[in-house]
């Protein structure tokens, strides 16, 4: 048998909301938290400046990591190691996980270059021994050389490989991890709490109509309806 939802009005609701105290420390540290950990070391400079909020990591280093990131993000993975052991030797000697997928992401833009004969080289000295010694690590070897077999990458069942999108994977990865290596969280609070505010929004459907937000991008709050 069907139960009628409870009607919230909008008055009610920004009682409720105007009861809820939030300091505005608290807010700033949110919005310096996700300028810190997507890089965006200006905009963290300028609002330090406007808010008085201060980072937990000193905002240079930000430079150094957006410089590796942005190496992964073009596919210059030797420079990306470089860079990653400039800065911090123990994240690629600590995290074979990461440093075979730089690996196999230079083997990517190899192929991608086609540089069939040095790719294969590489793939022998440098990643099927480590290959040898992991399982996952063997599975993505023969996913990436199995590219050397289509002329058109297009028809490839791994072409996706090729795609933009994995060197933004790699690029991510790196960034976590060098995050990690600085003591700080690897991905910014504000777009966790975004989720945590659907997931409730979609619990509360269920028993309620309310005012609610349906576009975050503006964050605007809607009349209820049934």
């Amino acid at each position: 048998m069907a139960t009628s939802k409870k009607l919230i009005s909008r008055e009610e609701w920004e009682k409720r909301l105007n009861n809820v105290k939030i300091r505005k420390e608290d807010m700033n540290k949110l919005v310096m938290n996700f300028l810190v950990t997507e890089g965006y070391v200006e905009a963290a400079k300028k609002f330090r400046m406007e808010s008085g909020t201060h980072p937990d990591i000193d905002l240079a280093t930000i430079t150094d990591r957006m410089a590796v990131k942005k190496a992964a993000q073009c596919g210059n993975v030797e420079d990306a190691i470089e860079k990653i052991n400039d800065l911090n030797p123990e994240i690629l000697d600590t995290n074979p996980q990461l440093f075979f997928q730089l690996q196999q992401q230079r083997l990517i833009e190899l192929i991608r270059n086609g540089k069939v004969e040095e790719a294969l080289e590489f793939a022998q000295e440098d990643l099927a021994p480590r290959a040898e010694e992991n399982q996952s690590f063997l599975e993505e070897l023969e996913r990436t050389i199995s590219l050397l077999a289509f002329e058109d990458t297009s028809n490839c069942p791994v072409g996706e490989l090729l795609d933009i999108s994995q060197r933004l994977k790699t690029a991510s990865e790196v960034n976590a991890a060098v995050l990690t290596s600085q003591s700080h969280e690897k991905d910014p609070k504000l777009p966790s709490l975004l989720k945590m505010l659907i997931w409730a929004q979609n619990k509360l459907d269920k028993k309620a109509a309310y005012p609610c937000i349906n576009d975050l991008s503006n964050a605007r709050i809607e009349d209820p309806t049934f």
